[in-house]
């Protein structure tokens, strides 16, 4: 596919949020699975999170300046922020009065209004963009697929974990915790689905046996877009990834792969 043809992507933004393992053993991760109705990834485990939104980006431009961003990156993180609460209750990158009983009323009011500005209000919280920590972007612009997506992934950390998710009841079906490499072999008895970006993610994340090694690792080695290209090897066609962007396994037989 040419430049000239490459589609836009559709800016989206996804968090990948850790807990401590209740005996402990490697860090866990939240992952959803997408309703099968959902033209993206439908059927699909991955993690929470979803386009940006304009009210993400007129949030952030209030918001940029005092966390230090451009108010591009702040939207996005907005976004991260958003759909967290909206698919997950979890109140990530905010402070202020937080706990079960107001994240769940902030998670309703948010079904209603659509947007976090107006909830920030009603609640009297900020936005504490500090526990977010950049992690990759992937943009499969080359691919050809029915909806590119331009998706920023963060890190955000729960600690002890011992707190309670549930499902949105429209996007998604299911909502659990596993460590990646669990996710992984899960994948392989076919239990859930992954396509082929969240597979890359999480073979990256087995790697780490804290939040702190994965932070620090995501700190070390700068974001860079990553677009998938098919290559021929050996007769047969692959899709391949960047060789320096921290991923253990960049590339993949294109027949075994599942896409959006």
């Amino acid at each position: 596919m040419t430049d000239s043809a490459a589609p836009q992507g559709i800016p989206a933004a996804t968090i990948i949020l850790f807990r401590n393992a209740s005996e402990g053993g490697p860090p866990e991760v939240l992952m959803t699975v997408r309703s099968r109705e959902m033209t993206f990834a439908g059927g699909m485990a991955v993690f929470p999170g979803g386009r940006v939104d304009p009210a993400d980006y007129a949030l952030a431009e209030a918001a940029a300046d005092a966390h230090g961003l451009a108010a591009d990156e702040a939207a996005h993180q907005i976004a991260a922020v958003r759909e967290t609460l909206e698919e997950t209750g979890l109140a990530m990158g905010l402070a202020g009065a937080i706990d079960a009983a107001r994240a769940a009323a902030a998670r309703a009011m948010l079904s209603e209004v659509g947007a976090l500005a107006p909830v920030l209000d009603e609640f009297g919280w900020q936005l504490d963009l500090s526990q977010i920590t950049p992690f990759a972007r992937w943009f499969p612009k080359n691919e050809n697929i029915a909806r590119v997506y331009d998706t920023r992934f963060y890190l955000a950390n729960l600690g002890t974990g011992a707190v309670e998710v549930s499902i949105d009841q429209s996007e998604n079906t299911q909502l659990f915790w596993t460590s990646a490499q669990g996710a992984l072999d899960a994948a392989e008895r076919g239990e859930i689905k992954l396509i082929f970006p969240t597979r890359r993610n999480l073979e990256r994340l087995a790697l780490f046996a804290s939040y702190e090694e994965a932070r620090a690792h995501a700190e070390a080695i700068p974001v860079r877009t990553i677009m998938p290209q098919i290559v021929e090897e050996g007769g047969k066609a692959w899709l391949t990834i960047l060789g320096d962007a921290g991923y253990p396994v960049t590339a993949e037989l294109l027949e075994t792969v599942a896409r959006g």
